[in-house]
């Protein structure tokens, strides 16, 4: 069985990663199942984040990408909605990935805009710091190798799930 693409949207809170993905799920195909850091932070206890923050969340992130693994396993595509981040107390995030998808179909596209457009998204959310997208923005990984990058500022999520559908699958997207 052939494996599923595995396309992983980096970029910082508020960037539009998650517009983009609920655009290329509303396609018929190509399918995409998701895997979310958002979803797999909800899989910690508060009390565990609260007492390592990062150490957990870098458990179940790291779990996340080995579900994403087996979805592709069973010839399913799958979109990764993260951030490569890079602490000092943890292992290189990047490297990891890189070591975790040997083999694999896996294609990082960098989602970005300019970080004063993330600000007013975050605002508007109500559910994220102002400045988040500053702070991940400077503990991102750095020297990743992105196979295609959109900018979320200039398109619609609509158009960016068509323009990474059209990259990677050359072929139009039927809704």
């Amino acid at each position: 069985m052939e494996k599923g693409k595995i396309i992983f949207l980096n970029g910082v809170t508020s960037s539009g990663k998650t517009s983009i993905v609920e655009a290329m799920q509303s396609y018929t195909e190509p399918f995409f199942y998701v895997v979310a850091n958002d979803l797999f932070e909800n899989t910690i206890g508060d009390k565990h984040l609260q007492t390592d923050y990062w150490k957990y969340l870098s458990e179940a992130i790291m779990m996340m990408y080995h579900t994403a693994k087996l979805f592709s396993d069973h010839g399913k595509h799958v979109l990764i909605d993260g951030i490569l981040v890079e602490r000092p107390e943890l292992q290189p995030h990047y490297e990891q990935v890189q070591e975790i998808f040997a083999g694999y179909p896996l294609d990082i596209v960098e989602v970005h805009c300019p970080l004063e457009l993330c600000r007013k998204r975050n605002i508007e959310r109500g559910d994220r710091g102002e400045k988040q997208s500053d702070e991940q923005h400077k503990i991102m990984a750095k020297n990743i190798h992105y196979s295609y990058s959109i900018d979320t500022s200039l398109n619609t999520p609509e158009e960016c799930a068509d323009k990474i559908i059209e990259h990677y699958f050359h072929s139009e997207v039927i809704i």
